[in-house]
């Protein structure tokens, strides 16, 4: 079943107002990864309203080091040729979500925003989760991990240490740069949480060579490493093809997959065993999806990652994880690391178990336009809210 087929959307739609609020979010602690770090999010909350007065939500946060965009362009692109693709206008889902894509070059993030917010409103008014409306079954659920940031190896060893002790199984290990510390950093989190699955992530901060050495002896080793994550320069698929080809670790491509394009690139050039969706690079859920099929057909499986990003962009790329049958990792921890729980709704977690609530559309409440959420979440990124 292709993405088209698994979306109804043939109704038309009527499209009365775009609006676009920003807020600002502190985090619980810095955010750290071998390309950025991060202490507080910056994103932009837009508005889809129907003519029957249903509205929908999405999110796009600034993330200048990875889709270039801020929450000033953000603003811009919501205001200006988003707004004027969608408002007033009507036409079926797929019409609508083809206005978007084609509003403006790049703007992944913004487009994402709006296609959510459309996607929010287009199963609100039919009464029905958003997950059902994409083919999938509400009362399925995946296993999250919880990342691990970039830090010195004791810092790692005791976040990793809390984070098995509050119910984690998958923990997701940020590394880069420097081999030798990565190594260092790596054993420290496996003697602190030595039953815990890892997920390694370079953001791009090997050489081929390098990524071939650690991986290697990683292997030797034993470690219980489930995948490396985009070992090497996104654009180097000759580098990341010569690194899947030499070691026995799945290797995930994330930087490197932005449209389906890429993804059906990446297949044909055998450079990686495994795809990392995230909403923010597709520039909504029609080209997520086209990813997914793509990987399907392929007999590739994928994760649905994010940036760091607020609540309403994680529900809706939980509601996308769940729905698709490639699909079968979740990379979604960004709401544990923020200081507040807001908008309400959405999905739970229990211990490592991510868990759809139900409801319309992505079952969140609106994120009011006057004030920024008010802090409310945990005291450690670990220790997870179940709202």
């Amino acid at each position: 079943m292709t993405a088209q087929e698994r979306r109804p959307g043939a109704d038309t739609l009527h499209v009365a107002g775009v609006r676009h609020h920003r807020h600002r979010a502190p985090l619980l602690r810095p955010f750290v990864t071998a390309a950025r770090r991060t202490e507080a999010v910056e994103y932009v909350v837009a508005e889809v309203e129907l003519a029957d007065g249903t509205i929908g939500q999405g999110s796009a946060a600034e993330t200048l080091a990875v889709t270039g965009e801020s929450a000033a362009s953000i603003t811009a692109a919501l205001a200006g040729p988003l707004r004027a693709a969608l408002e007033g206008r009507s036409g079926t889902l797929g019409e609508l979500t083809s206005a978007i894509a084609g509003a403006l070059e790049g703007a992944s993030s913004a487009k994402a925003a709006a296609e959510v917010a459309l996607h929010d409103a287009w199963a609100k008014a039919a009464g029905r989760p958003l997950v059902e409306m994409l083919g999938g079954r509400l009362e399925d659920g995946l296993m999250n991990d919880m990342t691990i940031s970039l830090e010195d190896p004791d810092v790692m060893a005791e976040h990793a240490r809390a984070a098995a002790a509050s119910g984690e199984q998958i923990l997701k290990i940020k590394l880069g740069h420097d081999i030798a510390e990565d190594r260092r950093r790596l054993a420290a989190v496996v003697g602190s949480a030595p039953e815990a699955r890892l997920r390694l992530d370079a953001n791009q901060g090997w050489s081929p060579e390098q990524a071939i050495e650690i991986i290697t002896g990683f292997e030797a080793d034993g470690l219980p490493i489930d995948l490396v994550e985009q070992p090497v320069a996104a654009r180097n698929l000759e580098g990341l093809a010569r690194v899947a080809a030499a070691v026995e670790l799945p290797i995930m491509a994330d930087e490197a997959v932005w449209t389906a394009e890429d993804a059906r690139r990446l297949v044909d050039l055998g450079a990686c065993d495994l795809l990392n969706i995230k909403l923010a690079k597709t520039g909504g859920l029609r080209g997520a999806l086209e990813i997914a099929d793509i990987a399907r057909e392929a007999g590739m499986e994928c994760m649905v990652g994010a940036m760091m990003e607020p609540r309403i962009s994680i529900t809706a790329a939980a509601h996308l994880a769940i729905a698709h049958p490639a699909i079968t990792m979740i990379d979604l921890d960004p709401p544990a690391w923020f200081t507040s729980g807001a908008p309400h709704g959405g999905f739970s977690q229990d211990g490592a178990w991510l868990r759809l609530r139900g409801g319309p559309g992505l079952g969140l409440e609106l994120l009011s336009a006057d004030v920024d959420p008010a802090p409310d979440a945990p005291s450690e990124p670990h220790a997870r809210s179940r709202p």
